[in-house]
C-alpha cells in the first residue's frame, strides 16, 4: 500500500517500495540531519490547538533542519487517542515544505495497533515511522519478541521504519543483536536512541556498515559525541528551543570543526538535561514560551512544572548564555 500521493511527486531525498510480487525492496531514505521531536500544544480544555501549532511551524520552517518528528514522547503521543495522533501528523504535513522529511511516531503496544497507526501516517503524509519499542509487558519483551514485532511492522509499513529506544520512558533498551538483526531488514532504515551509551551507539555503528543503516542521537546532550563515532544527526528535545544552535554544532561536526563543537556541545549539555531526564516535557514547554514559542500546558496528567523548577530551568539556560 503506497500513500495516496504517493509521497508528494517522489521527493528526492524519499524513496518508494518496489513491488515484485511478494519481494519489495525498499531504497535508501536519507536521514542525516537534525530534527525537534515538537510539542503538542494544547487549548485550556486540552483539545489539540492547531493554530498554535501552526504559528509553531512557520518558525521552524526558517531553521534548517532536515524535518520534524511528530507525535514523538515530547508531542505526548500516549495522551493522544488514534486519531488526534494522525489529523496533528496531517496538518503538519499540510503546513511543511515538501523538501524537509516528516517523521511519524506510530509505536503502540500491540504489533496490530503499530501497523495499522503506521499505515493511517503513511496515508496522513508521513515520510517515515518512529516505532518505540512495546513495554508494557516489557519482562517479555526479549530479542525474539522485538524482532518479531519489529519485522511484522516493517513488512507491512508502507513508508520506511526508524527504530526508537528510549529506555529512560519505557524501562527497555532494544538489545544491541536485535538492532544488527533488523538493520538487515530492507524496510528498516534507521535507528533513534536516547540511552546515551556511546558505546553501544559506535558498535552499532559499526555493526551495521555493511546495512548502510543510520544512527539518529535521541539527544543533544550527547550530539556532539554521537557524530564522533558515525551518528547521522540527531532528534531532539533541546531543538524545539535552540535548533539554529544545534544545526550548527551538526555543521561543526560534519566539516571536522571539533574544537569549536566541543565548545558549543558543553553550553548545551545542561540545558538539554533540563528539558528532558531532569524535568522532562513540562520543562520544554516552559523553555518554548520563552524563546517566542507555544509551548503552553501539559495534557493531564502531567503538572506545569513548580515555581522552583522554573527558576532552576531558567538558571539552566542563562549560566550557558542562551537567556
Amino acid at each position: 500500500m503506497l500513500c495516496a500521493r504517493l509521497w508528494r511527486g517522489l521527493r528526492p531525498q524519499c524513496t518508494v517500495w518496489k513491488q515484485n510480487q511478494s519481494h519489495r525492496v525498499a531504497a535508501r531514505l536519507d536521514l542525516s540531519g537534525i530534527y525537534p521531536p515538537i510539542a503538542t500544544p494544547f487549548t485550556a480544555k486540552e483539545d489539540v490547538d492547531y493554530q498554535k501549532l501552526e504559528e509553531n511551524l512557520q518558525s521552524y520552517v526558517r531553521i534548517p533542519f532536515k524535518g520534524l518528528v511528530v507525535q514523538g514522547s515530547n508531542g505526548e503521543y500516549p495522551y493522544l487517542t488514534d486519531e488526534e495522533r494522525v489529523d496533528v501528523v496531517r496538518a503538519v504535513r499540510r503546513s511543511l515544505p515538501a523538501d524537509k522529511l516528516l517523521m511519524a511516531g506510530s509505536g503502540c503496544e500491540s504489533t496490530r495497533a503499530t501497523v495499522q497507526l503506521s499505515e493511517k501516517m503513511a496515508a496522513a503524509g508521513a515520510d517515515a515511522v518512529l516505532v518505540v519499542t512495546p513495554c508494557f509487558y516489557r519482562g517479555r519483551m526479549d530479542g525474539r519478541a522485538l524482532i518479531r514485532h519489529f519485522t511484522k511492522v516493517a513488512d507491512s509499513s508502507p513508508v520506511p521504519v526508524v527504530l526508537y529506544s528510549v529506555p529512560a520512558n519505557t524501562g527497555l533498551e532494544l538489545p544491541l543483536d536485535a538492532v544488527v538483526q533488523l538493520s538487515q531488514h530492507p524496510n528498516i532504515v534507521g535507528l533513534k536512541d536516547s540511552g546515551g551509551d556511546i558505546t553501544r551507539l559506535g558498535l552499532i555503528v559499526h555493526k551495521t556498515k555493511a546495512q548502510d543503516f543510520q544512527v539518529l542521537a535521541g539527544s543533544a546532550g550527547f550530539l556532539m559525541a554521537a557524530y564522533c563515532v558515525g551518528a547521522v544527526g540527531g532528534v531532539c528535545a533541546l531543538a524545539n528551543v535552540l535548533g539554529r544552535e544545534l544545526c550548527e554544532l551538526q555543521t561543526l561536526c560534519v566539516s571536522g570543526r571539533w574544537e569549536e563543537a566541543r565548545v558549543l556541545q558543553q553550553r548545551l549539555i545542561e540545558p538539554n538535561a533540563a528539558v528532558t531526564r531532569k524535568l522532562g516535557v513540562p520543562a520544554l514547554k516552559q523553555a518554548m514560551e520563552w524563546f517566542g514559542l507555544h509551548g503552553g500546558a501539559c495534557r493531564s496528567p502531567l503538572q506545569p512544572v513548580t515555581e522552583a523548577e522554573v527558576q532552576q530551568l531558567r538558571r539552566d539556560f542563562s549560566s550557558n548564555g542562551w537567556l
